[in-house]
């Protein structure tokens, strides 16, 4: 009661701080509304006609099968992130470990990303289309797919991974380069273990835009609605499996079940790369 009292007191001291107070409580009150609505109204519609058949092996038109659009989700999620994580990290790394203090091109660099982060997806897509299907000849496929979802995603791995860095404490550093650390050691041994968490946030934005986009997706992978038996071929992701089963209006129902999936396949990957980071985060006093 004494720190209520204490707290309503300095409120009367500073009415801005309670009106801010409330717009802060009110704000996060409708952004979790709106997150429970829309889960809900997901759930309601797709749950009731998730059936085993949309799990089968073969999608035609009489079993619009979600299988092949999962793995095809998978399969593409895994080669953008083996093209887009080393690069960010790396590029990361540079920037704050080994670039001089102030140059100009750190400051390029990191407006470029901030720029490149805000470009509509639908110009990646294009871009990809021009570059990638049309003047590499690698036609629709999920090659072609991979690489424009890659150059999407770059800037938020490595913005992201440039915070964490930068997030922890120089005493880490001086005390590895006593001991008589160098400075690659101390990098990959003290600096980006104790980033890990931060890294791993970056990586899950990048997976969640990733499996969620379908503008890009549909200029450079394709829609074909079959596995991709390797990356030279055409595919769809479930988001884009979703998109194309809704726009044809004949089935809005299993449309509604993609999302489902699609939903829980998201929140899985948020759980397991939080516990990922928990780990991280408690041997970070046990890095040697």
């Amino acid at each position: 009661m004494t720190k209520f009292k204490d707290k309503m007191n300095s409120y009367k001291k500073h009415p801005g701080s309670f009106l801010l107070l409330l717009l802060v409580v009110a704000a996060a009150i409708i952004t979790v509304a709106v997150l429970l609505y829309l889960v809900a109204y997901i759930l309601i519609h797709g749950v009731p006609y998730l059936k085993p058949s949309l799990f089968a092996l073969e999608y035609n038109s009489d079993n619009v099968s979600m299988l092949p659009a999962m793995i095809n989700t998978l399969e593409m999620t895994l080669v953008s992130l083996l093209f887009a994580v080393p690069l960010g990290i790396g590029a990361a790394v540079y920037l704050v470990e080994y670039a001089p203090k102030g140059s100009k091109l750190v400051k390029v660099v990191r407006i470029t990303a901030e720029t490149l982060t805000g470009i509509p997806s639908i110009i990646y897509g294009l871009f990809g289309m021009l570059f990638f299907v049309t003047y590499l000849h690698w036609g629709y496929s999920m090659l072609a797919g991979a690489a424009t979802l890659a150059i999407m995603v770059l800037p938020v791995i490595m913005r992201t991974t440039e915070e964490a860095l930068l997030c922890v404490p120089d005493t880490y550093r001086e005390g590895s380069f006593g001991l008589g650390a160098g400075r690659l050691r101390t990098v990959f041994r003290i600096v980006l273990p104790s980033a890990m968490p931060g890294i791993l946030s970056g990586i899950i934005l990048a997976v969640g835009r990733i499996v969620g986009e379908t503008a890009a997706l549909i200029y450079t992978a394709g829609t074909v609605a079959d596995f991709a038996p390797n990356l030279m071929a055409s595919g769809r992701t479930l988001a884009v499996h979703m998109y194309s089963l809704s726009r044809e209006g004949l089935h809005t129902n299993e449309a509604y079940a993609t999302g489902v999936v699609l939903l829980v396949i998201v929140l899985l990957i948020n759980g397991v790369s939080t516990l990922i980071a928990r780990k991280f985060t408690k041997g970070d006093g046990e890095v040697k």
